[in-house]
């Protein structure tokens, strides 16, 4: 019997470990949470060894019992379906059969009707006992919790299977979407648009028109439009060189006399220097606003410039110093339009930490960096018309003001097809993205 000990961030990349080192006939020994991860014991050859009479705990039988009812019913439910089921015309994963039956978003111990009461009350449990049954309701949650993402992945892997037996088409359409980077949700709503269009080059040509016209841009560059204008968002986005490609573009373009640079960044080491090296070097003024000091204040004496361009610290989501800027930029009496600036080099889940961070300020849209060393546009992208912020610029190089432009949607798409990964992905991260969908049901392809 070979036995081996696996770990991993979570269920999904476990199992996966399992799979590709000891194949489909391991057994699962034992799993148990640990700093950092998962971790899982898994064997070849393995025989369970006999279990040992234990004494009754009425929870765990009752949560034990309502788990096993519901595995066994979506495994029937999913069997009648895939055999009994046809394929919907004009529906994306519309056929039941390839939909695994609903799985409830965490097995929890439902909340038991409270017994009459007694004429005499019963005698209360040790606070020995009491823990111990805590402990081991909680490590059934955890083993239950497992098998809920075990089950996950298995569904995602058979829905993916299925796919590509009955719907090659959509299938490769899929696989062409998540090589642009676009995430599952994204995705299945495009290829609902096109799941009646018969051959495949037109489907793929109708999924990039209406992803051009889910991006927005905006009718008049931000700049034409005038006012004061904050760039936010983290730092390392690149808010200060965008900062200083906008007031180049405005000077060269109307002069130095009616733009003005405001600095709020009084936190990281050389932010104000550059700046004023900027203003020496446009002939603009620049006016720095310390921490407590009145942004409003500060304003006044620039009300008849036409432009204001304010940079702002990058500071973590959780500084109070970061709530206190936001809340200034959000008051009344600033009147300030409000842009997220997010690197296109950035992951998934980097971008929407700065958004949910920064949106309390109420944005007016986001500016796209570092577009030429991204090797996908499709994460940017994506949030951008999740949270329905316009484009208002895309940078992409260091040169001022060259290396900044005003977006068009269908520019933004060719260039997201030009970067897409040359090889498509592989089987097993189709079936942990089919997979993804059923964690929650809202999200499901279909």
């Amino acid at each position: 019997m070979q036995v081996k000990r696996f770990f991993a961030a979570d269920m999904r990349q476990v199992m996966k470990l399992v799979r590709d080192e000891l194949g489909a006939d391991a057994s699962i020994i034992g799993t148990r949470r640990v700093a950092g991860g998962v971790e899982l014991t898994a064997a070849l050859d393995y025989q369970a060894p006999m279990i040992p009479a234990r004494q009754p705990n009425p929870e765990l039988e009752v949560e034990l019992r309502r788990t096993q009812s519901m595995l066994v019913s979506a495994q029937a439910d999913l069997a009648t379906r895939v055999s009994g089921e046809k394929m919907k015309d004009g529906q994306l994963f519309a056929n039941e059969s390839i939909i695994a039956p609903e799985l409830p978003a965490s097995f929890v111990r439902p909340e038991r009707p409270k017994p009459a009461a007694a004429a005499v009350a019963p005698a209360p449990a040790p606070a020995r006992a009491v823990a111990t049954d805590q402990r081991s309701l909680d490590a059934m949650r955890f083993e239950l919790n497992g098998l809920r993402e075990l089950i996950e992945v298995q569904l995602g892997s058979m829905a993916w299977g299925q796919m590509q037996s009955r719907r090659p088409q959509q299938a490769a359409l899929w696989k062409r979407l998540q090589r642009m980077g676009l995430p599952a949700e994204l995705s299945r709503v495009l290829l609902e648009r096109v799941s009646k269009v018969p051959e495949q080059r037109q489907a793929w040509r109708m999924i990039l028109a209406h992803l051009a016209h889910a991006i927005k841009t905006p009718k008049v560059e931000v700049l034409e439009e005038g006012g004061v204008i904050a760039l936010v968002g983290p730092a390392g986005m690149g808010k200060t060189t965008t900062l200083a490609k906008m007031a180049a573009r405005y000077v060269l373009k109307y002069g130095a006399q009616h733009v003005a640079l405001v600095s709020m960044d009084s936190y990281r080491i050389g932010a104000q220097e550059q700046l004023k090296t900027l203003g020496r070097i446009l002939n603009v003024s620049v006016t720095q606003v310390d921490p407590g000091q009145s942004l409003t204040q500060a304003l006044e004496p620039l009300a008849r410039k036409r432009v204001v361009l304010i940079d702002t610290a990058g500071l973590p989501g959780n500084d109070p110093a970061l709530h206190m800027q936001l809340e200034t930029l959000a008051g009344r009496g600033v009147k300030s339009k409000n842009y997220l600036v997010l690197a296109a080099t950035s992951q998934s889940q980097v971008l929407k930490a700065a958004y949910h961070s920064y949106k309390r300020c109420g944005l007016s849209g986001c500016i796209l960096t570092k577009a030429d060393e991204a090797t996908s546009l499709g994460e940017v992208i994506s949030l951008a018309i999740s949270q329905h912020l316009p484009v208002a610029y895309l940078a992409d190089g260091p040169r001022i003001p060259d290396d900044l432009h005003v977006p068009r949607s269908h520019q933004l798409v060719s260039r997201a097809v030009s970067l897409q990964a040359p090889q498509d992905p592989s089987e097993d991260a189709m079936a942990d993205m089919f997979a993804g969908l059923y964690q929650n049901p809202s999200r499901r392809a279909g």
